[in-house]
């Protein structure tokens, strides 16, 4: 216990002498390599320094202390090596319950897990799932509670469901007289905006709010824009602070110092996910089942590509698409980082698929619906089945992308 204390009292310190922040108020082809577990990684650059709000204790602690507090944290929520529940109970702060996001708090579920009540191990605090039957806190879940404290690591795409999990939040705090605190993190694809805006009648939890698919806004961000757009219903609007974070700007890089979810390993996994993960809705797997998630795609008759692979249970993916089946596919797992960190999504590799498997006979689109939740509404696929280029897919969206960066900008905390 006292080398807990010693090395959160260090956080503290460190953190109270190492720059100003504010808090933000608002009121209302060859020899085929085989993939089957492990590859090795290439090391990452160093990225510049850059640090999450939660290391800004000064600018939240007093506002915490005599208040019963519920946290929405995960494996990310720290603060050093510090976990931020850890980091607040040893304070003395009243912890009341963590409330438990896609994943879990320890962040170790699959994918679409329901996500059991419990106690924690090692705070004993209670944990109380907002993700399975019911996606957002209910009144009982709010009744011991003055404020709700926000802290998890997106990646800034709109079907990644942290962003959803905060609105719900957002929308049950403000209809129970229930504040929120949103301690800001990093949004390491927050460089650029792509993707189509999600389209009335098509919102679900992978797309909650109408915003492009990359949305270049940081959770506190994206919580003002939520509250400032009047997106909660029934004129709903949250009791909202936004603990903001100094020196970051919107083409800062960050290297995530923990994984966000179990299938997100590593910097280039995150930059490739807007674009892959539109292949969650087709007949191919994104490297699920194998160390290079969200890396590669592949199927087993796709007639291009530099890598076979074999999707295998483990874990974070206990039943893979393709499960056993020897794939073909595309590897960009070897990319350079300044390659795979996007300036818009990667539809050449959509239509590019869609194009081989067709001409098979191969259905491509295996789940239309989902892959039009995902894309906010069924243009992008129409757009594909049609034989549209990736040049066209763009020139349809640059009008309503052009708006959106209009709109948001009274909602952004950095430039």
């Amino acid at each position: 216990m006292a080398k807990v204390y010693i090395i959160f009292c260090f956080l503290l310190t460190f953190a109270s002498n190492c720059g100003k922040t504010s808090s933000v108020a608002v009121t209302g082809e060859g020899a085929q390599p085989q993939v089957q577990g492990e590859v090795e990684e290439q090391t990452a650059p160093a990225p510049l320094p850059l640090r999450p709000a939660a290391w800004e204790t000064q600018a939240y602690l007093p506002q915490l202390r005599g208040q019963r507090i519920a946290l929405v944290v995960n494996q990310t929520s720290t603060i050093g090596k510090v976990h931020l529940a850890d980091s607040l109970q040893h304070l003395g702060l009243d912890i009341r319950k963590i409330l438990a996001p896609e994943h879990g708090f320890r962040g170790t579920a699959d994918a679409g897990d329901d996500i059991k009540d419990g106690r924690d191990v090692r705070t004993g605090i209670p944990i109380k799932s907002i993700y399975g039957k019911s996606k957002k806190p209910s009144a009982a879940d709010l009744a011991d509670v003055d404020i709700i404290v926000f802290d998890i690591q997106d990646v800034g795409a709109r079907f990644y469901t942290y962003i959803s999990t905060l609105f719900y939040v957002m929308e049950s705090a403000a209809r129970y007289g229930t504040k929120v605190m949103v301690l800001d993190r990093p949004n390491p694809n927050g460089h650029y905006l792509a993707g189509p805006v999600l389209q009335p009648g098509h919102e679900s939890f992978i797309g909650i709010a109408p915003i492009p698919v990359v949305h270049g806004l940081t959770v506190g961000e994206f919580a003002r824009m939520v509250n400032g757009e009047g997106w909660l219903p029934e004129g709903l609007q949250a009791e909202l602070d936004i603990i903001t974070m100094p020196g970051y700007t919107h083409q800062s890089v960050y290297d995530l110092p923990i994984a966000p979810s179990p299938n997100l390993p590593n910097p280039r996994s995150v930059y490739l996910y807007p674009s892959l993960c539109f292949f969650e809705g087709t007949a191919l797997s994104v490297g699920r089942g194998t160390n290079r998630q969200f890396q590669l795609f592949g199927h087993p008759k796709l007639r291009y590509g530099d890598i076979r692979f074999t999707p295998t249970p483990g874990p974070g993916s206990a039943d893979p698409k393709l499960k056993g089946e020897l794939c073909r596919g595309v590897d960009l797992s070897q990319w350079p980082l300044e390659k795979a960190r996007a300036h818009d999504i990667r539809y050449e590799l959509l239509v590019e698929a869609y194009r081989d498997l067709s001409e098979q006979g191969v259905t491509f689109f295996t789940r239309p619906d989902f892959f039009d939740l995902l894309a906010g509404g069924p243009r992008l696929r129409q757009m594909i089945e049609a034989g549209d280029s990736a040049k066209k897919i763009r020139t349809v969206f640059k009008a309503e992308l052009a708006a959106f960066d209009q709109q948001r900008q009274p909602y952004l905390l950095y430039p």
